[in-house]
């Protein structure tokens, strides 16, 4: 199966790009974070690209958005759950459980765009702190 293969692929590469982002954050590297993030995110969207294609017609994932209202969450916790989930999906499609796959691949994309947001909204208070003084 070619779209299955396709997303191991790009979910292995998004793993690697937290633990690069994760890396990035204990060497106080934000424009690294920022990057990993984004590439990893990047490859999250490709793998639940493919797997709307793969299974098609059942439109489950609106029930797996993540409740992530906090102003306050860590970016360190949010990039380990990501993480985690990645793993299980990866070893979920190694037993063909593509929907379970789907599902954590969908609620890792969650909390990377969640660190995104985060990272967005430091970078914008950084600008405006620094250019009032």
């Amino acid at each position: 199966m070619e779209h299955q293969q396709k997303i191991i692929e790009a979910i292995k590469s998004a793993t690697n790009h937290v633990e690069s982002s994760m890396k990035a954050l204990v060497n106080r590297d934000k424009n690294g974070v920022a990057d990993s993030v984004w590439r990893a995110a990047a490859d999250l969207e490709y793998a639940n690209f493919l797997f709307s294609i793969v299974i098609q017609g059942e439109s489950e994932s609106s029930s797996w958005k993540l409740d992530l209202r906090s102003k306050q969450v860590e970016i360190r916790p949010l990039l380990m759950s990501a993480q985690d989930l990645l793993r299980d999906a990866e070893s979920g499609l190694g037993v063909s459980e593509l929907r379970e796959a789907y599902k954590k691949t969908w609620m890792a994309r969650g909390y990377l765009l969640k660190v995104q947001g985060i990272l967005e909204r430091r970078r914008k208070e950084g600008r405006t702190s620094s250019s009032t003084t």
